[in-house]
């Protein structure tokens, strides 16, 4: 049987890589992965609206790097940036029940 046929169980790799459910390590590893996506979105988003680093953040009052540590995961903006950026690109944010 080749390894592209064997069962891989995400459960258990998760577990060894980030800790079980639960612990610090494995919440950690979530809130940075969540970071990410986020940082990946708003990356996304801007390349979409046609946008470069500079003018995104003039358009918000900031400087190019700011801009470079959000879409990097380095940052995380705070709710009202946020708005201010998706306002700039065009785009608006929707709160609702999931």
């Amino acid at each position: 049987m080749s390894k592209r046929n064997e069962i891989y169980d995400i459960s258990t790799e998760l577990s060894r890589e980030f800790g079980e459910i639960g612990t610090e390590k494995r919440k950690e590893a979530v809130t940075k992965a969540w970071e990410e996506y986020n940082a990946q979105i708003l990356l996304d988003a801007r390349k979409n609206a046609r946008l470069t680093q500079e003018e995104l953040a003039k358009r918000i009052g900031a400087d190019k790097g700011y801009i470079s540590r959000i879409e990097r995961g380095l940052t995380v903006p705070t709710v009202s940036t946020l708005y201010r950026i998706a306002a700039a690109m065009g785009l608006t944010v929707e709160l609702r029940p999931i």
